[in-house]
């Protein structure tokens, strides 16, 4: 896991318009996948964009809205009633990873993010043994 300080940096790196590019090019990949698809009903994907967005501002360092809206983020409890398997965990980890590809952010800030992302994707497995190191 990255250190708290490069973490709540981030924000000041890339700004809300930066993580407005890596949600929405992650979200343009999850309607066609098949094993993510399935998990985003489509009459919700914009509002799990909304969602994500708004929980990595929060969680890099810029403005607490997602506390105000949502209250605590409760990952675990948030994400129990989906099939978390590691499959499921490794094709999230590359959708991301290909958005990231594509939101073209400062390097600094992309290698913090994908190394959080990595991370919280592990621990959000609910289904089926964990592994101790993923990449």
């Amino acid at each position: 896991m990255p250190d708290e300080n490069a973490i709540s940096s981030v924000y000041n790196l890339i700004g809300e318009t930066g993580f407005e590019r890596l949600v929405a090019a992650f979200y343009r990949r999850v309607p066609g996948d098949d094993i993510l698809g399935p998990m985003y009903p489509a009459h919700d994907l914009a509002g799990a964009e909304h969602r994500l967005k708004g929980f990595l501002i929060f969680r890099f360092g810029g403005p607490d809205r997602y506390l105000q809206e949502r209250g605590h983020p409760q990952l675990r409890m948030r994400h129990a009633p989906f099939a978390i398997d590691e499959a499921a965990r490794h094709r999230w980890v590359k959708l991301m990873d290909e958005a990231l590809v594509e939101a073209e952010l400062p390097e600094a800030a992309t290698t913090v993010i994908r190394d959080f992302l990595h991370d919280v994707a592990t621990f959000l497995i609910n289904r089926g043994p964990k592994p101790n190191m993923i990449n």
